[in-house]
């Protein structure tokens, strides 16, 4: 299976993004994927937002140094929380080899989104400063409540370029941690050369990416919520439970949170006719039964069952 943490894994809303608070809270998650790992085939993704804003935010306090790019940014973040949770879960899993591999995910260097950014990155600015680093840097910017932020191309993910790697590090037993806030991006050149790119993959359509390319049975989203609603924040809101990708894909979600959750386990389950579901951390184990959080499958079949060792 492959379990997708949510950026609240590592920073929860209104939490400081400082080592003590991120140890922390990869403890608890840990321990959830740890339960898993024991009976079950596991690779880790996760979130990386938290951590690429306070990157973002360090590189600009080096007045000196010109701000690095965010294929940079993400990578450092992989590898920030790579060793966090990679630290955290050989201790938990003694007989277990664990290995955090920084990954790349290409993209088409002409995806629509490049010619039209929407995804937020770094921090907030008064339009006068948003404006004039928008014409010295090239930066698209956009409204940001009050103030004003870059925004960047959230292009789709198209293939993993460690994925024979991934491969093999799972047939010999190995849990991996891998894929981390989307991947870093990158082009294929003229030359069929990799080039990192300045953009932001979604994190879960990279995870069902990568749940589709290794064969996975199961794609678990853990996050903050128990399951998806429908008709959320209005007096008709109700818990989904047990339901298709069809149904799923005729329910309008927020576009900045639960929107990419279900099309990443709708684009999952139509291409393995696996269980994707989403729900909260906490009921890791439960999910993985059928018993919690939003069970998404392909032609409406229960959630399969899961023994042990299987």
């Amino acid at each position: 299976m492959v379990v997708a943490l949510g950026g609240n894994a590592l920073v929860r809303r209104g939490q400081d993004a400082d080592a003590a608070t991120q140890r922390a809270n990869v403890a608890t998650a840990v321990t959830a994927i740890a339960e898993l790992a024991h009976d079950h085939e596991v690779v880790v993704t996760h979130g990386n937002g938290p951590q690429v804003g306070l990157l973002a935010l360090q590189s600009e306090a080096l007045h000196q140094v010109a701000p690095y790019p965010l294929d940079m940014l993400g990578a450092e973040s992989e590898g920030l929380i790579g060793y966090l949770l990679e630290q955290q879960l050989t201790n938990e899993l003694t007989e277990r080899h664990v290995v955090t591999l920084l990954t790349q995910v290409i993209v088409d260097a002409d995806d629509p989104a490049f010619a039209k950014p929407t995804k937020p990155i770094g921090p907030v600015y008064d339009q006068h400063t948003a404006t004039r680093l928008a014409a010295e840097r090239g930066w698209s910017i956009a409204p940001d409540g009050e103030h004003y932020r870059r925004v960047v191309a959230s292009p789709e993910p198209r293939s993993i370029v460690e994925l024979a790697a991934l491969r093999l590090l799972v047939h010999f037993g190995v849990l991996v941690i891998c894929v981390g806030g989307g991947g870093i991006p990158v082009v294929v050149d003229e030359h069929h050369r990799l080039r990192g790119v300045e953009a932001v993959i979604d994190k879960d359509l990279s995870a069902a990416l990568l749940a589709t390319q290794l064969d996975a049975e199961t794609l678990l989203m853990l996050t903050d919520v128990p399951f998806a609603q429908a008709d959320w924040r209005t007096p008709r809101a109700r818990p989904l439970t047990h339901v298709t990708a069809a149904e799923l894909r005729a329910i309008s979600f927020a576009a900045g949170s639960m929107a990419p959750k279900v099309e990443a386990a709708c684009r999952f389950v139509e291409a393995t006719h696996g269980t994707a579901a989403i729900g909260a951390l906490r009921d890791a184990t439960a999910l993985l039964r059928g018993d919690r959080g939003t069970q998404v499958t392909a032609d409406g079949a229960g959630p399969p069952v899961h023994p042990a060792n299987s």
